[in-house]
């Protein structure tokens, strides 16, 4: 299975109200070092709809930018729609709401 596939399984996995960070998908899919290449990965999911990308966020909590479905903020209404805590400063709370697989 290739890297992307491992990303596109784990990324599966992340439960409703949970949130992985890119490293975190990057370590599980046998590359530590490979957080950028997490996020080209889900910015070409082929499996929209079924790949939920909008719960894989930075390590500090931040969104993405880029985000391929509209930006930060319809990532934002993807997890809180979901149940996912933001922090006042408009960072996912980690401490509550990273996944532990």
């Amino acid at each position: 299975m290739g890297f992307n596939s491992k990303v596109y399984e784990f990324v599966r996995q992340i439960p409703e109200g949970k949130v992985a960070s890119y490293g975190q998908i990057a370590c599980m899919a046998g590359s530590w070092r490979a957080s950028r290449a997490v996020g080209y990965a889900l910015h070409r999911n082929p499996y929209q709809g079924k790949v939920p990308c909008h719960r894989v966020v930075f390590q500090d909590g931040r969104l993405a930018k880029g985000f391929v479905f509209g930006g930060a903020g319809v990532q934002r209404q993807l997890l809180e729609a979901e149940g996912v805590e933001f922090t006042a400063d408009g960072c996912v709370n980690m401490n509550k709401c990273r996944w532990k697989p």
